[in-house]
């Protein structure tokens, strides 16, 4: 970790909702936290800073938060494209985990899905899945911000082949990473209502909150697994997770398309987040959530990609313009969900969502320094009028330089943390068992 010091950016602090810039902006940051930021007619004169960097002609930003994900199943990029959620998910994707995932799978996959991650500006992502011991070490290599989560299903799982012991796995994992490293927060990840009995939930959650970790599950995701909560339980999904006790503060929900007035009711009451993931629930044709109600109840959203294999990219620049259109041709409104709304979800909002935006998520003295540059040299980002281009122009591969926790992660496009080509030469080795 080295003190940086930032000069003549055109900086996006994204505090307190704002989207005003600093242009020339300054920034330095020290120890790995943000020291300092503003215009450069206010930057100190001697700098102490071992590196300096100058972002003349970049957008200085805070860094994107993915806030769902599988990383490893960057190994089923494209392997069951164009099919119907159940077929795709139980005839293809169940099989393909329960023949392919191990732990040097689960390692070097998620190491690729951090490479893609940090060069299209993501700093922290929430990550659940198997064997997530591997995920958090890839995460750690790579030098990304995670969220890790342990998956636990009502079936033979990787890594898990007795389901019985399913949330003592997942108990393991967060006592080998709780405050352990500063990058990793451990977690804990319910596959779904369908998947997931009563009583495992229930201990689930009960280990979530005797170790004071969050608690993911994919929530009302098809239609389909509305019809078969209804027909196992009686009510819904949010419902059914409600009277278990399931639903607080701690509880993000995943996609939640297929909500009802009384579900928003009760994810307000409960304090429960929601992640939305546009362009997976697009590609299986799941629906389009109620993301609207959503905000107007208050109820804090992050954005996510979801896995590779529903999407099938980790971008959340390409993600973001996505859910911004979607929403306005759903409701027939060009107004209904302003850009600045989307880059707010996609940083200070997934931030909160993951109960982080005390450390991330805008740049702020005191903050740890999570900082992506743009480079706006290009055609399709000029004239830079405003941050909406953000969301409705910049792409992932805009993004030439990302500090994460103060370390410099990658400049000029070149990661530094870790060996790329290895990284995808290993996943293409694994990729022809499959093939």
């Amino acid at each position: 970790m080295k003190d940086i010091f930032i000069r003549n950016g055109t900086v996006l602090p994204l505090v307190a909702g704002r989207t005003d810039l600093i242009t020339p902006g300054f920034v330095s940051i020290k120890d790995g936290v943000i020291d300092d930021v503003g215009p450069m007619a206010d930057a100190p004169g001697a700098s102490p800073f071992a590196q300096v960097i100058d972002a003349e002609g970049s957008l200085v930003m805070p860094g994107l938060v993915n806030s769902h994900t599988h990383g490893a199943m960057t190994l089923f990029r494209g392997l069951a494209d164009d099919l119907p959620f159940m077929v795709w998910l139980q005839e293809h994707i169940f099989p393909a985990e329960a023949n392919h995932v191990n732990p040097e799978m689960v390692y070097w996959c998620t190491k690729l899905a951090a490479a893609e991650m940090i060069l299209s500006g993501a700093t922290t992502v929430a990550d659940s899945y198997f064997h997530e011991d591997y995920a958090a070490r890839a995460f750690r290599d790579t030098g990304l911000r995670a969220v890790a989560a342990q998956g636990v299903i009502d079936f033979p799982a990787p890594g898990v082949p007795d389901p019985s012991y399913n949330v003592d796995a997942a108990a393991t994992f967060i006592d080998q990473w709780q405050e352990k490293n500063s990058l990793i927060t451990p977690a804990v990840f319910c596959h779904s209502p369908y998947t997931c009995g009563p009583a495992t939930l229930q201990k689930a959650k009960e280990l979530s909150q005797q170790r004071k970790v969050p608690f993911f599950i994919h929530v009302a995701e098809t239609e389909e697994e509305n019809r078969e909560v209804r027909e196992r339980f009686g009510t819904t999904p949010v419902r059914h997770l409600h009277s278990l006790e399931i639903l607080d503060r701690n509880t993000i929900c995943v996609h939640c398309v297929w909500l009802t007035r009384k579900d928003i009711e009760i994810i307000k009451q409960t304090g429960a987040h929601v992640a939305t993931c546009p362009e997976s629930n697009m590609k299986l044709a799941s629906g389009v959530a109620p993301l609207m109600d959503l905000l107007a109840e208050g109820i804090p959203v992050g954005i996510g990609t979801d896995g590779c294999s529903s999407n099938n990219d980790l971008d959340l620049f390409r993600e973001m313009d996505t859910l911004a259109k979607l929403h306005k041709v759903t409701h027939h409104d060009p107004t209904i969900l302003p850009a600045r709304t989307v880059l707010q979800m996609a940083t200070i909002g997934g931030a909160g969502m993951l109960g982080m935006d005390h450390l991330i998520g805008s740049i702020a003295k005191g903050k740890k320094a999570d900082i992506i540059f743009l480079d706006l040299n290009q055609p399709h980002l000029t004239p830079f009028y405003n941050t909406d281009l953000l969301v409705y122009a910049a792409r992932g591969a805009d993004v030439s330089t990302v500090i994460i926790d103060g370390n410099l992660v990658m400049q000029d496009r070149v990661i530094f943390t870790f060996d790329l080509a290895e990284t995808m030469a290993r996943v293409r080795e694994l990729s022809k068992e499959i093939q």
